[in-house]
C-alpha cells in the first residue's frame, strides 16, 4: 500500500546545523526517496524563513526544490502546503505554477482511512496572545497591501531582522519538551477533543520537536514532525501505523508517550 508522509519547517533560507543550500538539497534528497511509495506529501509549515509573494516577484533561491516540486506534481503526485508563522504570505504561486493547494488554516481529513486533523500550530492553543495579536496584523489585507510598497531587498531586509529577533527571544526553556500540562499545543488538542474532535492522528509542526505522544482520550495521538534544522524529522503513515523518522540523522530520538 501507498504512504502518507509529513513534514514541516525546512525554514530554507536561513543557516542551522547545515547551511541552508546543503539543507535544500537534503530534503530534495528525501523527496526524490519517498515520492515511489507516496500516496501524498503533506508540507505543514514554515518551508522558508520568510516568503512573501508580491504581485510579480517571489523571493529568489530554493531552484532545487521548486524544481522537484515540479517534477513530482507533473509526475501526478498530491503534495499540499500549509502555511506557518514565516510564511503567512502566499497568494496563489503555488497553486499558480504546481498545481499545489496551500491551506492556511488546519484542516481535519480522512488518509487511508484514518482521520487526521493537520495544521502548523501557530497561534493555536492558550497563551501566546502577544503573537497572536502580531499574526492578525500580518494577515491583515491593508497591512499586506502597504507591504508590497517597500522595495522587496527592503522587505526581504526586515523580515530577516524581525525573524532572527524573534528566534532569539524565545525562552531557553521552549527549545524541550515541557510537560504534557505545559505543551500548549497538547492542550489544544485536549481543548478539541472536549469539543467531540477525536481524529487518530493530530499532525502539526511548529514546535520543532519530534513528538509522539497519546492523548487523555486514550486512542489520539499528537504527533508534531520537528524540524529539518537539527532533526531532519517527518512521519509517515501506511494505513496502519504512523511512525515519526530520522533522514540521514542518526542518534535522534523521539519524544513519545
Amino acid at each position: 500500500m501507498k504512504k502518507i508522509f509529513f513534514a514541516s519547517d525546512f525554514h530554507l533560507g536561513v543557516d542551522a546545523f547545515q547551511n541552508s543550500r546543503d539543507r535544500e538539497r537534503r530534503i530534495v534528497r528525501w523527496l526524490d526517496r519517498v515520492a515511489p511509495e507516496a500516496a501524498a506529501v503533506y508540507l505543514v509549515g514554515d518551508l522558508f524563513e520568510f516568503w512573501f509573494e508580491y504581485r510579480a516577484v517571489v523571493p529568489k533561491g530554493y531552484s532545487r526544490f521548486f524544481g522537484q516540486l515540479a517534477e513530482l506534481r507533473d509526475a501526478g503526485l498530491p503534495i499540499y502546503i500549509f502555511t506557518g508563522n514565516h510564511d503567512l504570505w502566499m497568494f496563489g504561486y503555488f497553486e499558480d505554477e504546481f498545481g499545489i493547494p496551500v491551506h492556511h488554516q488546519p484542516i481535519q481529513v480522512e488518509l487511508l482511512g484514518k482521520q487526521f486533523f493537520i495544521g502548523h500550530g501557530d497561534g493555536l492553543g492558550p497563551n501566546d496572545r502577544g503573537y497572536k495579536f502580531l499574526k492578525k496584523v500580518f494577515t491583515n489585507r491593508a497591512n499586506q497591501w502597504l507591504f508590497r510598497w517597500f522595495h522587496p531587498d527592503l522587505g526581504m531586509r526586515l523580515a530577516g531582522f524581525s525573524s532572527q529577533a524573534s528566534r532569539d527571544a524565545m525562552p531557553e526553556e521552549e527549545r524541550s519538551w515541557l510537560g504534557e500540562e505545559r505543551e500548549w499545543l497538547v492542550q489544544y488538542c485536549h481543548r478539541k477533543i472536549d469539543q467531540g474532535v477525536e481524529p487518530d492522528y493530530f499532525i502539526f509542526g511548529h514546535r520543532h520537536l519530534p513528538v509522539d505522544w497519546r492523548l487523555k482520550n486514550g486512542r489520539s495521538r499528537y504527533i508534531n514532525l520537528g524540524d529539518w534544522m537539527s532533526f531532519y524529522s517527518y512521519a509517515e503513515f501506511d494505513g496502519e501505523n504512523l511512525k515519526v523518522l530520522f533522514f540521514e540523522r542518526e542518534g535522534k530520538v523521539v519524544c513519545n508517550y
